[in-house]
């Protein structure tokens, strides 16, 4: 089922993590606000999602931790997290993670049914 099939009321309680200038997240927030999908937008690095929020995304995702790694970006890169990531716990990596929001993977976006990060149109219409 299609979203424009769907009879969609949107929730407040649906979160959109973004980072503005980010060209991902604009492309993904014109997909939701064409869908008249509700949303509650917040900046990934004035606000950063907090250590506890990464575990529960996490976990409630299903996906691997290093899909909530934003692996393309200079940070990622400069702190040769390739390398080092392996050899990291799960909750050091999480902890990194909720250290700086240009280490996250974004946009995120959460809603009590399921977490995903990246924009993936296909996938959007399917979960969304």
């Amino acid at each position: 089922m299609s979203i424009s099939e769907k009879n969609w009321k949107g929730s407040v309680d649906m979160l959109f993590i973004e980072y503005p200038r980010c060209t991902t997240c604009q492309k993904a927030k014109k997909w939701l606000d064409a869908h008249n999908i509700q949303y509650t937008s917040r900046h990934i690095v004035d606000d950063n999602p907090s250590y506890e929020e990464l575990k529960t995304w996490y976990e409630r995702s299903g996906m691997p931790l290093k899909k909530f790694f934003n692996t393309s970006g200079r940070l990622y890169k400069e702190m040769h997290l390739k390398d080092k990531l392996p050899e990291m716990s799960e909750e050091e990596q999480l902890k990194l993670l909720a250290s700086n929001g240009m280490l996250v993977k974004r946009p995120i976006f959460v809603d009590e049914s399921f977490v995903t990060t990246g924009f993936r149109e296909r996938e959007w219409e399917e979960r969304i």
